[in-house]
This record gives structure tokens, C-alpha cells and sequence, in this order.
């Protein structure tokens, strides 16, 4: 069924007139706000025949009805929707293997790829070599005997710090 085929003027005007008198009875039980917000809504769809609004939004209504039922019953539409979803199942498997293969060259366990770089040295968490935390190069730590909590505070810097450190050479980073 076309636009054409349709007496709008009719249609619109009678669905206008049971929004009235909808809108009459709603502002007699339920008060005046109700009456009035249903005489909004009723007028709208001879507002909408009157500016011709009507024509556009019927047009628009019938191409979103077009293209979702060929969506729907065209099997080449959903061949596509099945190719996108193994690209997408692809991508992720491709992920996961990738980062199984980052983590076991880190680890350093068998499967290690022969084109990584070999890993550093690595020390426990807790030991530094060069100057100690409280130390400068060839001088010993001593610290003033009124200021205990801002050594305190150095040296947690220091160890903070020498975690970083630990961690850049472990990854290669100087």
C-alpha cells in the first residue's frame, strides 16, 4: 500500500477527535495536567497530515521496513554477518596466542621465539648493588640525629626507586 492510497485527511482527523475526547475524560478524572498533556498528544497527528510532515515520516517508516526485512530474509546478509563474526573470533584467538607467546619468552620456559632477546640477569627484589640507600659514592651514610623520619623517607625512596630500576633492565631498558 502507497502514500496515495491512504485518505489521510479522514484518519488523521478521527484519531485527533478520540484523542479529544480522551483528553476531556482524562482532565475530568485525572485533572487538568493529564487533560492537557493528552490534548498535546492528540493533536499531533493533524499537525503532522497539515505540514505534510506526514508523507516524510511515512516514507522513512517504509524504508526502515524495507532494509530490516531484507536484512532478515536475504541469506548473503547473514553469509556476511557469519564472516564478520569469524574475524572477530579470529582476532581474539590471534590475541590470546600472542600474549601466551610474549608471556613464556618473559618467563623464560621452553616455546621461547629464537628472535627474542636474551633476558638480562636478574637479582632478588631486595638486593642493590652500588652506593646502599643511606650512602653517596664513597662517603658512608650518615644521618643527622634530630631528622630520623625524613631518612627514613629517603631510603623509601630509594628502595621505590630501585624497584623501578630492577624492573627497566629487567624489559631491556636502560
Amino acid at each position: 500500500m502507497t502514500f496515495e492510497q491512504i485518505y489521510w485527511l479522514p484518519l488523521c482527523a478521527g484519531v485527533t477527535i478520540a484523542g479529544l475526547v480522551l483528553s476531556f475524560l482524562a482532565f475530568r478524572r485525572r485533572g487538568a495536567a493529564a487533560g492537557m498533556r493528552m490534548a498535546a498528544w492528540a493533536l499531533l497527528p493533524l499537525a503532522a497530515y497539515l505540514t505534510g510532515a506526514l508523507q516524510s515520516l511515512w516514507t522513512i517508516g517504509a524504508t526502515i521496513v524495507s532494509f530490516v526485512t531484507s536484512l532478515i530474509f536475504n541469506p548473503l546478509v547473514w553469509a556476511g554477518v557469519a564472516v564478520t563474526g569469524l574475524s572477530v573470533v579470529l582476532f581474539v584467538a590471534s590475541g590470546f596466542m600472542r600474549g601466551r607467546k610474549l608471556r613464556l619468552a618473559r618467563d623464560g620456559k621452553p616455546g621461547k621465539p629464537a628472535d627474542a632477546p636474551a633476558a638480562p640477569q636478574q637479582r632478588a627484589v631486595g638486593q642493590r648493588t652500588g652506593p646502599t640507600a643511606g650512602q653517596t659514592a664513597g662517603r658512608p651514610a650518615a644521618q643527622p640525629a634530630g631528622k630520623p623520619a625524613a631518612a627514613a623517607a629517603k631510603k623509601n625512596n630509594d628502595d621505590d626507586f630501585s624497584d623501578i630500576e630492577d624492573i627497566l633492565k629487567r624489559r631491556g631498558i636502560s
